[in-house]
């Protein structure tokens, strides 16, 4: 049997995603904001806005860098 607390489960750590275990969807997505934005803002940015792709403009055409 286990007896494992709430607070040593699977991304409890500053250094660890938050784990998705199938429960409370809600709370988890929070969390897993609050972890994102921790790490640096512009990867919460990326997530919810795709990654920036840099371009390049030639005669007035757009082209992927």
């Amino acid at each position: 049997m286990s007896n494992t607390s709430k607070t040593f489960v699977e991304g409890a750590s500053i250094k660890r995603p938050p784990l998705f275990v199938g429960e409370n969807y809600p709370f988890w997505k929070i969390q897993m904001k609050i972890f994102l934005e921790s790490v640096d803002k512009s990867v919460w940015d990326a997530v919810m806005n795709e990654p920036f792709k840099p371009i390049k403009i030639v005669d007035g055409e757009t082209f992927p860098k």
